[in-house]
Formats: C-alpha cells, sequence, structure tokens
C-alpha cells in the first residue's frame, strides 16, 4: 500500500497500521476496501488535528463522543461528499475504533450509538421498450437447440411481460399457463403474498412454443421451466443466457433478468398506468417502493428534454 503524511502521534499511527494489516491479511477484505478505509481514516485523523488543536494520540481517541464523529461527518458533507461515501467514512472509522476498543485502547461507543447517513435508493435501470422486445424474442436468442431457446424467450418474456421476479417464474408449475384461456396468473412471491397478474397473448404463446418443443414430460405438479438434463431451471442459467445476449444484441450490463421487470414497471408508468395498480402487479407491499418508478420516468424525460430542446 502506498505511503501517505498521516496527521497523527506514533501511537495512533501504528495502532492504525496493524489494524490496516489486519483488514488485508486476516479479514482478508478486497485491497479497494482497504485503501478506501486507509483514505477514510487518514481524513478522519486530518479533522481531528483541527479539532483537537493538534496531531491526535491514542489518548485523544480514546473516549471520542458522537457528536465528535457527528462534526467529522458535517464536515465532509460540507465538502460536497455523498451519503454513500459518508457511510463508508463511518464505517472505517467504527472499525478502527472497535479494533483499538478490543486492545483495551478505546472505547468505541460513541461511533456505535451514531446512525449512519440514510443512503438515497438508486433508481432501477430498465431497458428501453426496444431492447425488451429484442431481449424476449426466440430469433434472438443464442441457444442452438430450439427448445431451450423457446424455453429461453418463454421465461424472459414472462419477466418483461408479467413484471414476475425470476424466482416466480422459475416457480410455476405445468398446471399453469397451459391454455390459451388462462388469462391471469395468481403468483405467490414474497413474504407467501399472492397476487393476481393478468398474462399477455403473447406470452402465453411463447410459453406455448415452449411446451411443444420440450422434449420432457411436464407432470401438472412439476416445474414447467425445466433444464438442459430435464432438472429445475437454475436461475444462474438465466442470468447466463442473459449475459450472453448484453453481449451480442450490445447492451449495457444493467440488462439483466430482473431489468425486465423494472421495465415492465417503467413502461406501464410511462403508458399512463397508476401507481396503485402497478403495485398490485408487482406484488410490493408499500406503494412507496413502488413510487421508484416515478423517478426512472422523471429521469428519462429530463434526459429527452436535455438532449432535444434547442436552449438545454
Amino acid at each position: 500500500m502506498q505511503e501517505f503524511l498521516v496527521s497523527a502521534r506514533s501511537d495512533l499511527q501504528a495502532a492504525r497500521q496493524n489494524w490496516l494489516k489486519t483488514l488485508a491479511n486476516e479479514r482478508r477484505l478486497s485491497p479497494e476496501t482497504v485503501e478506501a478505509y486507509e483514505r477514510d481514516t487518514r481524513q478522519f485523523l486530518q479533522f481531528l488535528t483541527g479539532h483537537c488543536g493538534g496531531p491526535p494520540d491514542v489518548a485523544d481517541i480514546a473516549d471520542l463522543k458522537s457528536a465528535d464523529l457527528r462534526a467529522f461527518l458535517a464536515s465532509r458533507r460540507n465538502g460536497g461528499v455523498g451519503a454513500r461515501t459518508l457511510g463508508r467514512s463511518l464505517a472505517g472509522v467504527r472499525s478502527l475504533l472497535r479494533f483499538l476498543e478490543r486492545r483495551g485502547l478505546a472505547n468505541a461507543a460513541g461511533a456505535a450509538a451514531l446512525r449512519a447517513p440514510k443512503q438515497p435508493k438508486s433508481l432501477p435501470k430498465p431497458l428501453t421498450a426496444a431492447d425488451a422486445r429484442r431481449v424476449v424474442a426466440t430469433s434472438e436468442q443464442l441457444a442452438e437447440e430450439p427448445w431451450i431457446a423457446a424455453r429461453n424467450a418463454a421465461v424472459l418474456t414472462l419477466l418483461y411481460g408479467c413484471g414476475l421476479r425470476i424466482s416466480e417464474a422459475l416457480g410455476l408449475t405445468a398446471a399453469e399457463l397451459a391454455s390459451p384461456r388462462d388469462g391471469i396468473l395468481r403468483v405467490t412471491g414474497k413474504g407467501s403474498k399472492t397476487r393476481l397478474v393478468p398474462v399477455l397473448p403473447v406470452a402465453l404463446r411463447a410459453v406455448a412454443d415452449y411446451r411443444r418443443l420440450c422434449p420432457y414430460h411436464l407432470t401438472p405438479d412439476g416445474l414447467l421451466f425445466r433444464g438442459a438434463r430435464g432438472g429445475p431451471l437454475n436461475p444462474a442459467i438465466v442470468q447466463r443466457e442473459m449475459a450472453r445476449m448484453r453481449s451480442a444484441l450490445g447492451l449495457p450490463d444493467t440488462a439483466t433478468p430482473h431489468a425486465l421487470r423494472h421495465s415492465f414497471a417503467t413502461h406501464l408508468l410511462g403508458r399512463g398506468g397508476d401507481l396503485r395498480t402497478i403495485q398490485e402487479l408487482l406484488g410490493h407491499a408499500s406503494l412507496s417502493t413502488t413510487q421508484i418508478y416515478t423517478g426512472v420516468d422523471a429521469a428519462r424525460l429530463l434526459e429527452v428534454y436535455e438532449r432535444a430542446h434547442p436552449r438545454a
């Protein structure tokens, strides 16, 4: 690790170096994480130099109060640091203080009592409608065996056309979606919560094509989607196939199977769907969870505006 000038007395510098070696050698944290913690605690000690009126030693941080740590976070926030970086900075300082506490050199209670900054919810990354249609098309599937290509297309169509989670799609039994009249699917999602989801004709056709080509006998109470050897289809297989399609179609890394569920919600909202209905279709327990898609829609509107408006 590159050496940096640390604003601290020799006893605290030595203790901090031992802590960093423990992170790397015993806890086996990644080099990037250790580097980030080194940088965060170095900035913390620089702050304490001004806060305490001189380079701190172990005695200076032996009994730090929550107010001292809040002052450090406030100084970082005033410098333009975001909530995620602040949270990581606090985690690094806590780790250092706990290390010293285990050796009888400090009291980490003040850091433990301090609540981490609230993290902003990251916006989902949906596909465009055109890309989503390409992903679910049987003709775009890369599997060499026709029945596997049809299976992959059917699974992906259910994720996008019905907003299913991948676990929900792979948990369907062969008795479900067995008839063109099965226009409503009863889905059991997180927390064993059951919801009713309309099934588009295109999704029914995709499932029917898969059933027709599948070489295995699909018993009514058995799983609908099968792996290459006839066993349950592993979610990792679907994720792997999606990764291959990303490369072939030139899609971003955010184009995952779960992004198709995000696309389902975002495209419904963009076409005038109301939040309460989308909440029911997705199986969200709280409307606040669904409201994140309004941020996606607003972000896209702003992007279009800035790209198209002559004065943007």
